[in-house]
């Protein structure tokens, strides 16, 4: 059986999938993002990330759960693929990561990549193509005739562009302007209010004291407000709408990226698929729709297929067979079918 782990900032979830692409067990476990864990801020130079053995401890809870789903021990799988938040991401600590699922497993029959690769491979069944990711944050991978390539995912910071905290952050930005007279006041700016809870007698800086002392800048709530600014777009709000186009470009610049980075032609139809809550927002989509048919190269743009882990799974099947780009691994693996019934079973 083959074990595939998608270990993200909000869960990690796990199957088990037979050769014939049939689902033998399923679980899930705490969040794998190990740069999140207690104890993170007073990490001593030179010392093992204290996340490393926080992740390594939900992924043994998350194995022992999905194998007695299954009936079966962690010696029964045959190979496994754990897709690890930000893996990759702080090189000091790759090795760490890397070595982490031995000790759980009980054997080295695996290989940890990033999440965004099992993403890929369950957005798009393994096959060559690129996968646009737009949740809370952003990012992109894509392979191509055996070259594998990754563009975004540098954080809210100073990336994740077309994400939904970039949508939120952009959406303040125009209650801002549309507070102090630099833009005409639209349904964006009641919206905010509304979501906010400010009353009457709350000024537009409230604002400020609800996102930064009381949420504390939380990510999550933060990029919550990209709801906000679709409402407002639903509304008419017309700032709010060339928001989110201009996020819908955002992404169509991700897929143009990778695809000059994996080598293809400019005639090559190159599959396109998206995950992620705000890559499926209407207008967003047309955007990234537009734009990908108006850069004169070729797009096929695809609904995803399946589930991360189960993208996972079927790149655990090809750890016996010859190479999967840019991650080590190998090919071969599950067949058409086998990946067909997966999908059905574990659809996107």
């Amino acid at each position: 059986m083959y074990l595939g782990v998608d270990a993200g900032g909000t869960k990690t979830a796990l199957c088990l999938v037979d050769d014939r692409g049939e689902v033998r067990g399923r679980a899930r476990a705490g969040s794998g993002y190990y740069l999140d864990a207690a104890g993170a801020a007073s990490r001593q130079e030179g010392a093992e990330h204290p996340g490393v053995a926080a992740v390594a401890a939900v992924l043994a809870h998350g194995l022992a759960a999905v194998c007695a789903d299954a009936g079966a021990s962690p010696a029964d799988v045959t190979a496994a693929v754990v897709g690890l938040a930000a893996h990759g991401e702080v090189s000091d600590d790759v090795p760490a990561l890397d070595a982490m699922p031995r000790a759980v497993l009980g054997h080295e029959r695996y290989r940890v990549v990033n999440d965004v690769v099992v993403g890929w491979a369950g957005s798009l069944g393994g096959a060559d193509g690129i996968n646009l990711v737009a949740g809370t944050g952003s990012n992109s991978y894509g392979s191509w005739r055996g070259a594998g390539a990754r563009c975004g995912g540098w954080g809210e910071l100073f990336g994740d562009e077309g994400s939904g905290y970039w949508i939120a952050l952009r959406g303040l930005q125009a209650f801002s302007h549309m507070s102090d007279g630099r833009l005409p006041r639209g349904p964006l700016h009641a919206a905010v209010r509304s979501h906010l809870g400010l009353d009457d007698g709350d000024g537009d800086f409230a604002v400020l004291d609800t996102v930064l002392v009381r949420w504390r800048g939380d990510r999550g709530r933060v990029a919550a407000l990209s709801r906000v600014v679709g409402a407002a777009a639903a509304s008419g709000d017309a700032v709010a709408s060339a928001i989110l186009g201009d996020a819908g470009r955002e992404l169509a610049a991700h897929a143009h990226a990778v695809r000059r980075l994996v080598g293809a032609h400019d005639d090559d139809v190159v599959p396109v698929s998206t995950s992620g809550s705000v890559a499926g927002v209407p207008l967003v989509r047309a955007a990234l729709s537009e734009a990908l048919a108006g850069s004169g190269l070729a797009y096929e743009l695809r609904p995803p297929l399946m589930l991360p882990e189960a993208g996972a799974a079927v790149l655990a099947s090809r750890l016996a067979g010859p190479g999967l780009p840019g991650s080590g691994l190998p090919g071969s693996g599950l067949d058409a079918a086998a990946v067909e019934r997966l999908a059905q079973a574990m659809p996107a």
